[in-house]
C-alpha cells in the first residue's frame, strides 16, 4: 500500500484490501473514504468488505463513489460533506489515488 500524505488531515492511496485497514489505523487515520464505484474493475474488493473491516477496526467509513473521468459538482460536495462529518485524519482511496487527491484539491480550492 502506497500512502500519499496530502495534508496533515488527509492522505490517499490506490485500492486497498481489507487487511490494509489495520495498517491504516496504525498510521493514525480515524476514517476511511472509498471514492470508487463498486464493480469498477474485475477483482476489486467490494466496498462492503472494506467498510466491515473499517468498522471492526474502530474506524469511520464513508462511500463517496466518483466515476473515473466524470467527476461532478455533486461528487465534490458529497466528499466535502463527508470530510466535515468524519473524524480526522482521513484516508481516502480510489483505483490510483488520483480521484481522491483531485477531490480534495477542488474542495480546498473552492473553500468547501
Amino acid at each position: 500500500m502506497n500512502i500519499k500524505k496530502i495534508s496533515d488531515d488527509y492522505a490517499v492511496s490506490p485500492q486497498i484490501a481489507a487487511e490494509d485497514v489495520v495498517t491504516i489505523k496504525q498510521a493514525g487515520y480515524k476514517s476511511i473514504v472509498c471514492n470508487r464505484p463498486d464493480g469498477e474493475d474485475a477483482g476489486q474488493p467490494a466496498v462492503e468488505t472494506i467498510a466491515r473491516a473499517a468498522e471492526e477496526a474502530g474506524l469511520a467509513f464513508r462511500h463517496v463513489p466518483v466515476v473515473s473521468g466524470a467527476m461532478t459538482l455533486d461528487d465534490v460536495t458529497g466528499m466535502a460533506a463527508a470530510l466535515k462529518e468524519l473524524p480526522g485524519p482521513v484516508f481516502a482511496y480510489c483505483r490510483s489515488g488520483t480521484r481522491s487527491a483531485n477531490l480534495y484539491s477542488i474542495i480546498q480550492e473552492r473553500g468547501l
